[in-house]
C-alpha cells in the first residue's frame, strides 16, 4: 500500500475524469443517433422572421427549462437580467442550460422575495444536468440561516428525506455566483449527489461557502479552476468522501479558505471520509472504504488506520490558500462558530490528502486539524446522538508555508497543528506531515519526526485541555467579530471561449 503523491494523483485525477468524460460521451453518441435536438432561446429579443423547426423562443428560462424534455436539448441564454426562479426537474435529465456571455447573462435575485428564501437556479433529484456561461446573484435566506439563499444549487436529496444520494451528474462551468447583502447562503452548491465536476467557477459574499459539495460517502468529482473569495468559507464539504479532487484553485481572501468536514446530523451520513482501497485486479479506478478492510476496520461508521501507508482519493492540490483571516465578511451562526483564520482546516476529517499547495499568510493557521465531536457543546455535556469525529489518516506534504500564525500571543498558531486525544478517545491517529516548508511554528513542535510520513505508524498529536482552549478561543473570537460589511460585486470573469459548440446550428449559433 502507498500514499497517492505527485505523480500518482495525476493518474488518479486523469482516470476521475477519463470517467466523467464517458459518461457524458455516451450520452452525446446516444442523442446523436436520435437526430438533432431541441434549442430553446431565451430572450428579451424578438425572433427573427424565419428560423429551424428545432429551434423555439422564451421570454423565461424558466419556461424554456420546462420545453426541454430530451437529452442534450439546449436552453441557450442571450445577455441580459432575468428575474425569476428556476427549477429544473427530473423530465429535463440530460439538458444544458447554457449563457452566451458568462458576465452579461445575469440570473438576479434581488427583487424576488424581497423577505428572501428564493434559490436562483435548483436541481431538483435530475440527472445529467449542464449549467455554463451566466451569472447568479443576490438570492438570499429569509434570515442568516434560513431557507433558500443558494445561487446555484444541484439538489439530490430524495424526497423521502434519506440521508443517500438520490441523482447524479452535475457540471458546471465558466459560473460566477455573489452576493451583495449579508444573506446569501452558499453559492455553488452540490448535495446528495455522485459524479460531476466545477471548472472555472467563481463566488464571493456568502455567509456560508462559496461553494460546497457534500452528502456524498463516494462523490467522483473533480473540481478545478475555481476561485472562491470574501466568504465566510471558501469551500465546505460535509461528508463528502472518496474520489475528490480539488485543484488548480484560488482560496483567498475568505475567513476560512478550504473546510472539508465531519459533519453530523447535517447532509450525512458522516464521517468525510478521504481514503480508498487499491483498485481491483481489472479496474482502473480504486474504491471506497465501506466496512472491514485492509487499512483498518470501520467502527461504528468511524475509520481506524493502522498504517501512515494508505491511499488518498479526496486530494487537494496545487492551490493558492492565502490571507484568508477577515472577520469583517457575512457569517451565519454556523460559520461563525468555526474557528477563524485558517487556511485549510480539517474538523474530524479522515483519509485527506493536503498535497502541494501554496498556503500563506493566514493569521492563525496555515493548517488546522482536530477532532470533532458533533453535535458539540462547549460544557462538554454532549447530547444523545454526538459523533466524536476524531482526525486520522490525512496526509499534508509537498505544500509551501509562510507567515502564517501572525496574531501571535497563542500557542497553537503558526503552519501546521494537528490535535487528538481528547473526549476520552485515542483514534487520531496515523496522520503524517513530510516534505514541507514551514518556516513557522507547528504543533507538534518536532512535526516532522513525530509526524513524519517516513514513519510507518504515528501517535496521537495530543495538545490536551490547552488546545481545546484554543478552539474555543477562535470560536469565541469568530462568533464576536464586529459587525459585516457587504462585499461588492466581482469583476468581470473569463467567459466561455465558445458557447455554440456541441449545439445544433440556430440563430445565435450560425
Amino acid at each position: 500500500m502507498r500514499s497517492i503523491r505527485g505523480a500518482g494523483s495525476r493518474i488518479r485525477r486523469l482516470a476521475l475524469a477519463m470517467a466523467i468524460a464517458v459518461v457524458a460521451l455516451s450520452v452525446t453518441a446516444a442523442v446523436a443517433s436520435a437526430g438533432v435536438k431541441e434549442v430553446m432561446i431565451v430572450g428579451h429579443n424578438p425572433p427573427p422572421a424565419t428560423y429551424p423547426k428545432y429551434v423555439h423562443y422564451f421570454t423565461t428560462i424558466q419556461a424554456a427549462v420546462d420545453a426541454a424534455t430530451r437529452p442534450r436539448d439546449f436552453v441557450l441564454i442571450e445577455p441580459g437580467t432575468y428575474e425569476e426562479e428556476v427549477k429544473v426537474r427530473p423530465a429535463n435529465a440530460g439538458i444544458f442550460i447554457r449563457g452566451m456571455d458568462r458576465n452579461t447573462v445575469i440570473l438576479d435575485g434581488t427583487n424576488i422575495h424581497p423577505a428572501g428564501g428564493a434559490n436562483g437556479i435548483e436541481v431538483l433529484q435530475t440527472n445529467e444536468i449542464w449549467i455554463e456561461n451566466l451569472t447568479v446573484a443576490n438570492f438570499e435566506r429569509e434570515t442568516l440561516d434560513g431557507p433558500g439563499g443558494n445561487e446555484i444549487f444541484w439538489n439530490g436529496k430524495p424526497a423521502s428525506g434519506a440521508e443517500k444520494v438520490g441523482a447524479h451528474g452535475w457540471f458546471g462551468n465558466y459560473l460566477t455566483a455573489y452576493d451583495t447583502g449579508l444573506n446569501g447562503g452558499y453559492g455553488i452548491f452540490t448535495k446528495d449527489e455522485k459524479r460531476g465536476e466545477w471548472d472555472n467557477i467563481y463566488a464571493s459574499g456568502f455567509n456560508d461557502s462559496g461553494m460546497y459539495l457534500g452528502g456524498c460517502p463516494e462523490c467522483e468529482a473533480v473540481i478545478t479552476h475555481a476561485t472562491m473569495e470574501y466568504n465566510a468559507l471558501g469551500y465546505s464539504g460535509s461528508n463528502s468522501g472518496g474520489q475528490v479532487i480539488i485543484e488548480n484553485s484560488k482560496f483567498n481572501h475568505n475567513t476560512t479558505g478550504v473546510a472539508p468536514n465531519t459533519e453530523n446530523p447535517g447532509d450525512g451520513p458522516p464521517p468525510q471520509n478521504g481514503a480508498c482501497r487499491e483498485a481491483e485486479p481489472g479496474h482502473k479506478r480504486h474504491k471506497p472504504l465501506h466496512g472491514s478492510n485492509h487499512q483498518g476496520p470501520w467502527e461504528g461508521k468511524l475509520q481506524v488506520f493502522k498504517t501512515t501507508n494508505i491511499n488518498h482519493c479526496t486530494i487537494i492540490e496545487n492551490n493558492q490558500v492565502n490571507d484568508n483571516g477577515d472577520l469583517t465578511l457575512p457569517a451565519n451562526p454556523s460559520t461563525a462558530a468555526a474557528p477563524w483564520g485558517v487556511g485549510v482546516e480539517l474538523p474530524g476529517d479522515y483519509g485527506d490528502l493536503v498535497l502541494n499547495n501554496e498556503i500563506k499568510r493566514n493569521p492563525t493557521d496555515g493548517v488546522l486539524a482536530f477532532e470533532y465531536p458533533n453535535p458539540f457543546e462547549a460544557n462538554l455535556n454532549f447530547p444523545p446522538g454526538t459523533v466524536f469525529a476524531q482526525n486520522a489518516g490525512n496526509r499534508v506534504e509537498g505544500n509551501e508555508f509562510g507567515e502564517n500564525g501572525f496574531i501571535g500571543g497563542k500557542e497553537f498558531v503558526g503552519d501546521i497543528a494537528f490535535q487528538g486525544g481528547l473526549f476520552g478517545q485515542q483514534r487520531s491517529t496515523n496522520n503524517c506531515v513530510s516534505d514541507n516548508v514551514t518556516p513557522d511554528p507547528n504543533y507538534p513542535a518536532e512535526i516532522n519526526v513525530v509526524l513524519g510520513c517516513q514513519n510507518e505508524t504515528t501517535p496521537n498529536p495530543g495538545g490536551g485541555v490547552p488546545f481545546l482552549f484554543y478552539l474555543l478561543e477562535l470560536q469565541e473570537e469568530s462568533e464576536n467579530r464586529p459587525p459585516a460589511e457587504p462585499v461588492g460585486p466581482p469583476p468581470a470573469q473569463e467567459t466561455m471561449p465558445n458557447p455554440c459548440e456541441g449545439v445544433p446550428a440556430n440563430p445565435l449559433c450560425r
